[in-house]
């Protein structure tokens, strides 16, 4: 909870507590009729800051990311092998890892960064 609802909460509380007073002093044989709407006025302003303080914050509908990975050079998928133990890779076994194509091994789950060789 914030401290910005706390302190709501709490003047709320106040107001409702000194609104309740004024509406009881109505019925004190001295008691006048203006200490029932102040209190009613009091009370009134207390439960809408309280309504107020409640309300959640609507939360953002989730966003989905889409990456897409560019490799640069001439890669072709079909012959991107596993480094340790020559297993065939397909798109699937490369993700974006920290902004770095990482490659993850389906049979020895080896898991290393894509590099690209210089073409030299």
């Amino acid at each position: 909870m914030s401290a910005g609802k706390i302190i709501a909460y709490i003047a709320a509380a106040i107001l409702i507590f000194f609104g309740v007073l004024f509406i009881w002093s109505t019925f004190n044989p001295d008691g006048r009729i203006g200490y029932l709407v102040v209190g009613v006025i009091t009370v009134a302003i207390g439960l809408v800051i309280i309504f107020l303080a409640g309300r959640k914050k609507p939360v953002p509908a989730q966003q989905n990311v889409t990456l897409n990975i560019d490799l640069p050079g001439n890669v072709s998928m079909d012959s991107l092998k596993c480094k340790s133990c020559g297993g065939v890779l397909s798109a699937e076994n490369i993700q974006m890892v920290n902004g770095a194509p990482v490659v993850t091994c389906p049979y020895c789950h080896t898991v290393y960064q894509l590099t690209e060789e210089p073409k030299w």
